[in-house]
């Protein structure tokens, strides 16, 4: 068995540390890029049809209205159709 001085074990450690942080960011991109766009699917936020207290998606920064207030818009970040008084996880509320 061939010893190991510091160096070179401080260098494969760094290698395998890069590694692990790069990993997450490589496997989620590959995971989005079967979605519409880079979009995420409605269950992975937890979208739902109705509103989360006064919280709800004409109220957020990331929808896309219909041709009038009642009528399905869309999202930027999440796929498909999106109802005006839906609530998902990416909620963020329209800054004033």
């Amino acid at each position: 068995m061939k010893s190991m001085n510091r160096r070179d074990w401080l260098k494969s450690t760094g290698k395998i540390a890069a590694a692990a942080a790069v990993a997450p960011l490589v496997f989620s991109s590959m995971a989005n890029a079967g979605t519409a766009g880079g979009l995420q699917s409605k269950s992975s936020v937890s979208y739902q049809d109705h509103p989360s207290g006064k919280d709800m998606c004409s109220n957020c920064a990331h929808f896309v209205p219909g041709a009038s207030a009642s009528v399905d818009g869309t999202c930027k970040v999440v796929a498909g159709k999106i109802s005006p008084h839906g609530y998902c996880f990416a909620y963020t509320p329209i800054s004033s």
